[in-house]
């Protein structure tokens, strides 16, 4: 079967059934099912630590120390693959959302090519230029209560879609009709 893919739906029935069949289902919270994958990174990193930088490729490692290596990603793997079950997660479907909020956090024609600096706002005119991904934003907050403060009863609607807030606060972000709730402050979210 070499050459054949496997999918995190696979892996996720494999686990499943791998648990059921010991009886392990009573052991996998997800705090104990966190837990031991952090267990599996700080083996993972043990294998890096004092390498110093390492080429891609790995070219000078052994076939020993590749197919650790691969022993202990795949711990990692199967770890966050199971916790993600266990928690009602679609591991795949996060990953592709994730994937989205990182081109809007980090867009290729804004400053992130080629920079390792991170970044902490979302900006809300990112995007006229990058396929279409238009970032709005709108408060999880009824209209009474908006997180800067200015959703008022008092105030006019216009008033409010026209701010531009620096808030801690969660606040909803849509790309291409899909909301993304963000969570990391400060946040610069348009309203309108």
């Amino acid at each position: 079967m070499a050459g054949d893919g496997v999918t995190l739906e696979d892996l996720k029935k494999r686990l499943a059934e791998f648990a059921e069949e010991r009886d392990w289902d009573q052991f996998h919270s997800p705090r104990n099912l966190l837990l031991a994958m952090v267990g599996e990174v700080g083996e993972l990193s043990e294998i890096f630590q004092w390498k110093g930088e390492v080429p891609r490729g790995l070219p000078n490692w052994k076939d020993e120390e590749k197919q650790h290596l691969g022993e202990e990603l795949s711990d990692v793997l199967l770890y966050l693959v199971r916790l993600s079950d266990i928690c009602g997660v679609d591991l795949g479907k996060a990953a592709l959302r994730k994937l989205k909020m990182n081109a809007i956090k980090y867009p290729a024609n804004a400053g992130s090519r080629g920079s390792s600096e991170k970044r902490t706002e979302i900006n809300s005119d990112v995007d006229n230029d990058a396929g279409g991904d238009c970032v709005t934003g709108r408060s999880i907050y009824s209209d009474s209560s908006t997180s800067n403060g200015a959703g008022s009863q008092g105030s006019s609607k216009s008033a409010r879609n026209s701010i531009l807030t620096s808030t801690t606060m969660p606040a909803v972000i849509e790309l291409q009709g899909e909301a993304f709730i963000a969570t990391a402050a400060p946040v610069i979210v348009w309203f309108d």
